[in-house]
């Protein structure tokens, strides 16, 4: 039986860039991306500036799974690529959305006013939106988790009650039967819609 494909994962980077070095800094960026392009799994990236002479930067990549992520991020060549900017760029945040709470990210999207600098490069001029945004409070993931888990625990268990003799296994070998069944379906099928039709209500 072949495995389900894993979710990709996304990882927000804020730096403080030296103002002095911005032609630097965008050269420096764009090699990062071009680095990271050669990479199996990788689905993008992007970066924009705070404002015309602002030393805040944000940079978003993301990658098809965690082994592919880790493989760039643990590789010599983007090593290499951060050393060469540490005279002028410094990492102050990163943030990495995969697992449970990957469930519960809004859709993969970033509304930026921008218009072009002086220099001719991209730069905003109205409030960025955080890429990833927060995830909803833990009670709330817990009240969709279990909206999903009990309706399809309540299925499963009502259908292998059908089962031949299903009734007469020990407790123990019951429970791992189900928990093998419904744990792919919860984190490839259930939890997927149910946050889906939740979405508004998650992130209000």
């Amino acid at each position: 039986m072949p495995e389900p494909a894993a979710h990709p994962v996304t990882v927000a980077i804020e730096r403080r860039i030296d103002p002095s070095r911005t032609a630097e800094a965008t050269s420096w960026m764009q090699a990062g991306t071009d680095l990271a392009t050669g990479f199996a799994g990788f689905l993008g990236s992007g970066w924009v500036r705070a404002g015309e002479g602002s030393d805040l930067w944000y940079m978003l990549y993301r990658f098809s799974d965690i082994p592919t992520l880790e493989a760039w991020e643990q590789s010599p060549q983007r090593s290499w690529w951060l050393d060469s900017g540490r005279a002028f760029a410094r990492e102050v945040r990163v943030e990495r959305r995969t697992g449970i709470e990957g469930w519960f990210d809004a859709p993969f999207a970033t509304h930026i006013e921008s218009r072009a600098g002086s220099d001719g490069e991209v730069v905003a001029t109205g409030p960025i939106q955080q890429p990833i945004p927060a995830a909803p409070p833990r009670w709330k993931q817990a009240v969709a988790i279990w909206l999903g888990f009990f309706p399809t625990n309540l299925l499963a268990s009502w259908l292998l009650g059908f089962a031949p003799g299903f009734a007469e296994w020990p407790l123990v070998l019951r429970i791992l039967l189900t928990t093998v069944l419904l744990t792919p379906v919860m984190t490839y099928a259930v939890l997927p819609w149910v946050t889906r039709m939740l979405r508004p209500w998650l992130q209000r």
